[in-house]
């Protein structure tokens, strides 16, 4: 686990804040929910995710493999081709992914309804 310069205010040990160590960010989850059913490479998922940077997504991949959630397979190849994909490890994060995923739709359905219901009382 990486050395934070601050924590997230659990007690030290707490699984939440070991769990959001190697998940938690802007990045990372998304990432995760795309190498979920198959192996990408690094283009593919800049083309999936444009607001991420290069840098951050290299940064974000590195922690992840660093971690043992992400694999990373590079082919000896000219020019050379880098896959990534989840670990045997990385794969028992499956279930919060889609959990993830599932609460975000609700989410973004209760904001609409609420946004709608705002226009029709204004």
């Amino acid at each position: 686990m990486r050395n934070r310069k601050s924590g997230y205010g659990c007690p030290e040990g707490c699984p939440v804040e070991t769990t959001l160590d190697v998940i938690g960010g802007k990045w990372k989850g998304v990432i995760l929910y795309y190498l979920l059913d198959e192996k990408k490479r690094f283009n593919e998922l800049r083309r999936l995710m444009p607001g991420i940077t290069q840098r951050m997504l290299s940064l974000q991949l590195s922690e992840l493999e660093n971690d043992g959630v992400v694999h990373r397979e590079v082919f000896a190849e000219v020019p050379p081709r880098v896959e990534y994909s989840l670990t045997d490890f990385g794969k028992t994060l499956s279930p919060i992914i889609i959990q993830m995923k599932d609460w975000g739709e609700k989410y973004k359905s209760r904001i609409v309804k609420r946004d709608e219901l705002n226009q029709k009382g204004s």
